[in-house]
């Protein structure tokens, strides 16, 4: 895991306990300061801190409607927040902890009280952090699995859509690869799907290139930004890779080592389609093009383009 410093957004309106607070805890974490309510949603939006401290009481917004804020919005909604005030209400109490407040300090605070509480928030959130982590990792092959394949689809389109930008999709299957199982054993059939992994990510050179693991030996690219051109020499690349690892297959019929097939969609996104009719009808077309690539005999690509300019424009390249 990254060893880099973790950060605490500190937010109240005094300057003095701004200072105070800056001074214990800035040994162990990164602290960024915020005099007023809309300074402290300003930077929690720009800086993602691991943890905020929250004055209660501030004029013109106080902490409960900053804090009721913070947890509205998707890029602020899961940083842990402890109120720091001078005074705890019963009833203000169970408000902020109704409003999503991780725990209360209490001023005067003692320092080393102060850092025990904030170390344990920020153990629990950077264990959330590995969790989510893991969440969306396939074992096996340690790239993105098909939960965050789903995820990173729908921010993605929705980027098109907003920037006016293509978008493609890309499916993989290693060829004969139940014959590979059959006559090598699971074992090497796992040890050939990292390795076939490895290889694909290596392809995805853009820091928003995106592959996961489908499923079994799928594998799904998503390349935002990306012309039909790219999208073709991209697979293309991918196909070239898999078959340069040289990996003995006996039982592909063509080459005698390991393949794989593509399919590919090129598109232009539009706001008019859904959430769900996209994922399903983008897949179903990449699929249907894998399922051209097999039909063609194995180790080759196949691509699908759907815009305004050029509606139909399917490449098939067969390898040599």
């Amino acid at each position: 895991m990254s060893c880099e410093r973790q950060k605490v957004l500190v937010v109240d309106d005094e300057t003095s306990n701004l200072k105070i607070l800056s001074q214990i805890l800035r040994e162990e974490v990164d602290v960024l300061l915020a005099k007023d309510g809309k300074q402290a949603i300003r930077k929690a939006n720009q800086f993602k801190p691991d943890l905020i401290l929250l004055d209660v009481i501030m004029p013109d917004m106080d902490g409960f409607e900053v804090i009721r804020q913070l947890k509205s919005s998707p890029t602020t909604n899961l940083i842990p927040v402890i109120f720091v005030t001078g005074e705890i209400d019963t009833n203000d109490e169970e408000r902020g902890l109704e409003l999503g407040a991780s725990d209360y300090i209490q001023k005067p605070f003692q320092a080393s009280i102060l850092k025990a509480r904030v170390r344990l928030n920020l153990k629990l959130t950077k264990q959330r952090t590995m969790l989510e982590q893991l969440s969306n990792i396939d074992p096996l092959t340690s790239i993105a699995n098909r939960r965050k394949y789903a995820e990173v689809l729908d921010v993605e389109w929705k980027s098109a859509v907003r920037h006016h930008t293509a978008l493609s999709l890309i499916m993989i299957d290693i060829d004969y690869f139940k014959r590979y199982n059959d006559h090598y054993g699971h074992a090497a059939g796992d040890r050939a799907l990292e390795k076939v992994a490895n290889v694909l990510a290596n392809q995805a050179l853009r820091p928003r290139d995106f592959v996961a693991r489908y499923g079994g030996e799928e594998f799904v690219l998503i390349l935002p930004n990306t012309d039909y051109q790219g999208t073709v020499n991209i697979m293309e690349a991918c196909r070239k890779a898999v078959a340069e690892l040289e990996i003995e297959h006996i039982e592909n019929e063509d080459k005698k080592i390991m393949t794989i097939s593509a399919g590919g969609y090129n598109c232009l996104p539009n706001s008019q389609d859904t959430e769900q009719d996209y994922r399903e009808a983008a897949l179903k077309i990449a699929d249907d093009m894998l399922y051209k690539s097999k039909q063609n005999g194995r180790n080759c690509v196949t691509c699908y383009q759907l815009d305004v300019s050029s509606p139909k424009n399917l490449y098939t390249k067969k390898s040599i």
